[in-house]
């Protein structure tokens, strides 16, 4: 094997390793997109930190992933659910019909968590700062990613 030949396959490898997120996300909803992630220029300012799936009012919402329920409950009259994940991501589920966990519970991923309101909010955190959701989703499609 050539020189050139294996510096090609070792990059190739790299990439390949690199594409694939330690952790695939499964979606929390089947419906479709109508809001993408648009991060906002400063941490007060306007964008989408996460995004809206179009949803059926009553629609099961799911756990992407196993994780703790650390927050079940009202926000400015709204409901919400947040997952801790074992690889440090959280996940939180927004403007929920009902909420059908509690917090301190350990939820496993396709369980349903709540029902969705006309639409849902999906945001996915490292520490504070927001990630754009359909990187860490195991839609078949590799997302290059920049380690950390």
């Amino acid at each position: 094997m050539s020189y050139r030949f294996r510096r090609i396959a070792v990059v190739t490898a790299l990439l390949i390793f690199v594409a694939v997120p330690a952790y695939a996300y499964i979606a929390p909803v089947h419906a479709p997109i109508v809001d993408y992630f648009r991060p906002p220029k400063t941490k007060y300012g306007a964008g989408n930190r996460g995004v809206e799936y179009a949803t059926l009012s009553g629609a099961s919402v799911t756990a992407s992933n196993d994780g703790v329920v650390t927050f079940a409950g009202q926000v400015g009259g709204e409901l919400f659910v947040t997952l801790q994940h074992n690889d440090g991501l959280r996940t939180t589920y927004g403007y929920l019909q009902r909420v059908d966990v509690a917090t301190g519970q350990r939820v496993i991923e396709g369980q349903q968590i709540g029902t969705s309101g006309s639409n849902l909010q999906f945001d996915v955190r490292r520490g504070d700062q927001y990630i754009d959701p359909q990187t860490i989703l195991g839609n078949g499609q590799a997302h290059l990613v920049r380690a950390r």
